[in-house]
């Protein structure tokens, strides 16, 4: 699996290609690509992109074909703050970026992203208004933006862009859907041109960054633990964390807490996109995924129902069956429902509490006497009634790989 993975991070170009900067203002991004790919849903996030990264960007909407294609790109453009040069549709596309271009130096303006017309399939009159454009603009960038639900079929798209225009990258947008990537393997190894960066969903934020090994770990089902690492930094304050994890320890997590994580692991995305991130959950099905969001929405109904000292202190609801029978009732769920809740909260607190420990190379609780109880069991007579009785209790209080470790080699057999 190791030689597949590594071969697969070279077809894809090996390392994370970066833009290349002008050194005079504006850099120029011109976008290319066939209708219904999302190119200019793509504008709209590269230009949030780079605004987070301190940028100072505009776009330019040149598509005069396409039914509201300005509009949208204007509506993008109020959503994520970043101003719209737009010249209506009576003006042919090659003399709006020229005036675009002029507006982005007159505003000293670092990033400027041309949004371009699409058509339902490669043709000369598109192709042909394309090199007009990249005459006019110069750019450092010519993006093709490709759908990755495309597949291997992408191939020949690439090729007729590359030879037509001379692409210097691609952006792979709908990575959420089915398809794992696979029109990531053709763009690299078609055009010679890196894939620069992925299209995650729908928000506007869901544009990163391209790494070579992280998709090679989607696509052969192994997950991408960094990004979902990045992401769960992007929704989650330092402070935030560490406040979590001195509660962990303390074994003090209430459901305030739990609250906080599951919104936190909305805001990082669609399930199945968060899911598809962690190693051996990739291969969850849309009704498992579905199941699990529902669940989450059932928690959070009952812990909504809850008084605020009952969020704090879960050992109230642990200790009154009229509490829980009360917020059965608020949140239209059985009491079994609820009581099964928190007891899931105290299960939770102890292994995170053990995990904690292990990570920090700490010792498990009941742990460090577990040895001395496996060498008073020793001394019971091998074979008997009694030695099988204390086996077995050992085993079930100490039920873990950590336990086995400790018992005496042998014992389990006997």
């Amino acid at each position: 699996m190791q030689v597949v993975n590594d071969e697969l991070v070279k077809l894809m170009g090996g390392e994370a290609a970066d833009i290349d900067y002008s050194k005079s203002k504006p850099t120029v991004i011109l976008m290319a690509g066939l209708q219904g790919v999302g190119k200019t849903t793509a504008c709209g996030k590269l230009a949030l992109y780079f605004k987070k990264k301190g940028k100072k960007c505009m776009m330019v909407a040149t598509d005069i074909y396409r039914p509201a294609a300005i509009d949208q790109l204007v509506t993008l453009g109020k959503q994520v703050e970043v101003p719209v040069f737009e010249a209506g549709n009576q003006i042919k596309p090659d003399e709006i970026a020229r005036l675009g271009l002029a507006e982005a130096k007159k505003r000293s303006v670092d990033i400027l992203i041309v949004d371009t017309a699409g058509r339902l399939q490669v043709d000369k009159g598109m192709m042909d208004e394309l090199k007009q454009m990249k005459k006019v603009l110069n750019p450092s960038e010519v993006l093709l933006v490709v759908d990755a639900m495309t597949g291997q079929e992408a191939a020949a798209l690439v090729s007729a862009f590359n030879l037509e225009i001379g692409i210097t990258g691609a952006i792979l947008t709908k990575l959420d859907g089915d398809s794992r990537g696979g029109a990531a393997l053709s763009v690299r190894e078609v055009s010679g041109r890196p894939i620069k960066f992925v299209g995650q969903g729908e928000s506007m934020e869901a544009l990163e960054p391209f790494y070579p090994d992280r998709m090679a770990g989607r696509i052969l089902g192994m997950g991408d633990v960094l990004s979902f690492v990045e992401k769960a930094q992007e929704v989650m304050l330092e402070e935030e964390a560490e406040e979590l994890q001195k509660k962990i320890m303390e074994a003090k997590f209430d459901f305030n807490d739990f609250l906080k994580q599951t919104r936190a692991l909305a805001r990082m995305g669609p399930m199945n996109r968060v899911v598809s991130l962690l190693p051996g959950m990739g291969k969850m099905s849309q009704e498992q995924i579905r199941e699990a969001e529902k669940s989450l929405k059932i928690v959070e109904s009952m812990i909504s129902s809850m008084t605020p000292k009952e969020r704090s202190n879960p050992e109230l609801l642990a200790q009154s069956p009229s509490r829980r029978r009360r917020v059965a009732l608020g949140s239209g769920r059985s009491q079994e429902q609820v009581s099964q809740m928190v007891s899931q909260l105290f299960q939770m607190r102890a292994r995170m509490k053990n995990l904690m420990s292990i990570m920090q190379g700490g010792s498990i609780p009941g742990l460090d006497n577990l040895e001395e109880a496996w060498k008073a069991a020793r001394k019971v007579p091998p074979g008997t009634a009694k030695r099988k009785r204390v086996r077995m209790e050992l085993k079930s209080k100490y039920s873990s790989p950590q336990a086995a470790t400790v018992a005496p080699k042998g014992f389990g057999s006997r």
